[in-house]
């Protein structure tokens, strides 16, 4: 008798064909039957029709701090999401020393762990709710090697960063990622980017960059990502791809032309996209404080600031009239402000027809880039990315095919991070699912209210386990869930 039985599905396996009739059966973690399952089960769900695809794998997270601080991971479980990956942007929760303070507020967690294999056991001990794969972030290893220095490292200090990542592969993380526009990877050479990124490619893993530049120098900084990829001798996923500014909207096509040119040479290069014209992140790393840039600081929304809690949820534009200042002034004010620095902000900077390009591309994998501080007014994409491309851009827009936006959801994702007997509905495969409507499933979170789960999602499976049924959470009696840490390629 299996332990769960999902009968009358139509099943979208993630491979992209296209969906068929099926019963499921699931016993422990893994599938034991698509197809006619004569067996009852333990338990026994009527998906009435419904669409049952492998659960969603989030690419692009900040998620490293949540799964401890929120080990429920609610926000992404009622997207559907079964496993993410962490450690973006070169910000990563691992390696670290107890009681020093990273680069980044993006974490949020004071570290009692030292390498990816004790933050791992540190997130396997609270249980949670959802998967995660691990990229080791060059931000983290710069700071904590030579910390904010503006400088090249020497080479001692480039052996160290070379041996965290080198660790941290061994110990299961599946690449290396960078953030360079952030500090202080934005004071590294592209050769120090290489030689850090070969340690990930000496055992099989890949590079993760937010590039150099989004915006006016963006074919550019895709130039040098490929050039790392090439140099360096591994795949390149090129994070939250955009083109920021008005005066740059359109160029994503000449990016993607770029890509697919680097494809076609025998290049290995994907991308991820986020399905809003808004990004956001820490505003104190956006703006230089003695020359604000008063394009993008009219485009600001303040998500969590905690020097003044009620600039949250308002454009600064609304902020500054009321006071009777220049935007500019506010935004520097704020940022020198105690804890300004802490402040995390929403920029209104990319075209909707760009965001639709990128979702044509058959190369582009979805990521969420919410940035998990549950304060404030968070971009609505933490809680609402995957069900916004399955509402709106398949259902409504016809952007991309139901089984198409699946695959690049799900086999696509977990095959390029890895993710062993994941991303597809097969016999023998991991329990990762998601029971949705197609005529209903939409995101329901806004830049004015963001913490909105979505509708359309029924159930979500973590590993044979129900972790979400018709709304509802579900823990086990002691609390936690059936997540686990995953190790590259295991």
């Amino acid at each position: 008798m299996a332990d769960l039985v999902i009968r009358n599905a139509t099943v979208i396996d993630g491979t992209g064909s296209a969906g068929f009739k099926a019963d499921v059966a699931i016993d422990g973690d893994r599938i034991t039957t698509v197809g006619d399952v004569a067996e009852n089960g333990d338990r026994e769900i009527d998906a009435a029709g419904r669409v049952l695809a492998p659960g969603f794998v989030d690419v692009h997270t900040h998620d490293d701090g949540a799964l401890l601080r929120h080990p429920g991971m609610e926000f992404k479980l009622a997207q559907g999401c079964t496993s993410l990956v962490i450690g973006n942007c070169g910000f990563s929760a691992a390696p670290a020393i107890p009681g020093q303070e990273g680069p980044s507020e993006l974490i949020g967690v004071e570290p009692t762990w030292t390498d990816y294999a004790s933050f791992s056991a540190a997130v396997t001990n609270v249980g949670p709710a959802v998967n995660a794969m691990g990229l080791i972030g060059h931000n983290t290893i710069r700071a904590l090697v030579m910390g904010l220095e503006k400088r090249p490292p020497t080479d001692a200090e480039l052996d160290q960063m070379r041996e965290h990542v080198g660790q941290s592969m061994e110990q299961g993380a599946c690449g290396f990622s960078t953030g360079l526009i952030y500090e202080p990877g934005r004071y590294c050479e592209t050769d120090e980017v290489i030689a850090l990124a070969a340690e990930s490619a000496k055992r099989g893993g890949i590079y993760a960059t937010h590039m150099r530049n989004e915006g006016d120098r963006l074919l550019e900084a895709v130039d040098e990502a490929i050039h790392i990829g090439r140099s360096a001798g591994l795949p390149v996923q090129i994070s939250h791809h955009k083109s920021a500014g008005r005066q740059n909207w359109g160029k994503i096509g000449q990016s993607l032309a770029k890509v697919d040119e680097a494809r076609a040479a025998g290049d290995d290069v994907t991308l991820d996209v986020y399905p809003y014209t808004a990004g956001s992140g820490p505003m104190a790393q956006y703006f230089d404080v003695d020359n604000v840039n008063p394009d993008l600081a009219e485009v600001i929304r303040f998500a969590s600031c905690p020097a003044f809690r009620e600039y949250e949820g308002r454009m600064a534009v609304d902020v500054a009239a009321e006071q009777g200042i220049p935007v500019t002034q506010l935004i520097r004010d704020v940022i020198l402000a105690p804890l300004g620095d802490k402040t995390v902000c929403i920029q209104f900077i990319i075209d909707e027809a760009d965001v639709e390009e990128n979702l044509r591309h058959p190369q582009m994998m979805v990521g969420s880039d919410g940035i998990p501080n549950l304060n404030g007014n968070p971009h609505p994409r933490l809680f609402g990315t995957f069900p916004k491309v399955l509402g709106y851009y398949v259902r409504d827009r016809n952007i991309l095919g139901l089984e198409e936006a699946v695959r690049r959801m799900t086999s696509l994702s977990a095959n390029r991070f890895g993710l062993v007997d994941r991303g597809r509905v097969a016999e023998g495969l991991f329990a990762d699912l998601v029971l949705f409507d197609p005529a209903t499933i939409i995101d329901t979170a806004t830049y004015d209210d963001p913490k909105q789960e979505p509708d359309g999602i029924d159930l979500v499976v973590v590993n044979g386990v129900v972790a979400l049924e018709n709304g509802t959470h579900a823990r086990s009696a002691d609390g936690t869930a059936a997540g686990r840490m995953l190790a590259y390629r295991a």
